[in-house]
Parts: structure tokens; C-alpha cells; sequence
């Protein structure tokens, strides 16, 4: 299993608009993301400077690059792009962390 970090941005005014759009998320993405190795996935937001911190396990990059093409995420994506920068396809501008420490 790999772990993927990385952070985004929401609006500083779209917080909580944000958080119920995940509350839940569409089951229908939960299951592209399952399906395509996702598991363990968290986002967390500092309010303070409206960062989101993402978090996930994969279980490869190729199945993980891949959920990009479902149409529910192209769809999600527009749902979302209200609400943070986001690139020309509509994906959310991200930028990946790398890890320096882990605790099993």
C-alpha cells in the first residue's frame, strides 16, 4: 500500500460549504475510489489559512491517476471548482508533500 499527501485550497468564504458537499460525499465517488484502490482517505482543513490537507492510501498510482477519468469525478470536480482553485479540466490545484516521517 502507498500513501499519498497533499494539500489544496478552499475559498476562505466556502468552508463550511465545502464540508457538507463531504458530508457524506456522493456514493457514487466513494465507489470509483474504492474501486480504483483508495483506501483510508481524510481531508483535513485549517481554517485559519483555508489549506486543505489531504491524506489517502493507494494501492497504485496507475489505478489512483486513473479515477481523473471516471465521469463522476469530471462531474465532481465541476461541482467543486466554485469552491477552490482548480485547474483548466477542472481539477483541484494540489501540490503533493513529501514524506519525512511515519509511525506504523
Amino acid at each position: 500500500m502507498l500513501r499519498k499527501a497533499f494539500v489544496m485550497q478552499v475559498y476562505p468564504d466556502c468552508h463550511e460549504i465545502y464540508q457538507q458537499r463531504h458530508s457524506p460525499v456522493w456514493p457514487e465517488l466513494e465507489q470509483a475510489l474504492k474501486a480504483h484502490g483508495a483506501h483510508h482517505y481524510s481531508i483535513y482543513l485549517d481554517e485559519q489559512r483555508s489549506l486543505l490537507f489531504a491524506c489517502v492510501e493507494i494501492e497504485s498510482e496507475e489505478r489512483w491517476e486513473a479515477i481523473a477519468q471516471t465521469e463522476i469525478c469530471q462531474r465532481w470536480w465541476a461541482s467543486m471548482r466554485e469552491l477552490m482553485p482548480s485547474n483548466a479540466d477542472n481539477s483541484p490545484v494540489s501540490q503533493p508533500l513529501k514524506p519525512v516521517f511515519y509511525l506504523e
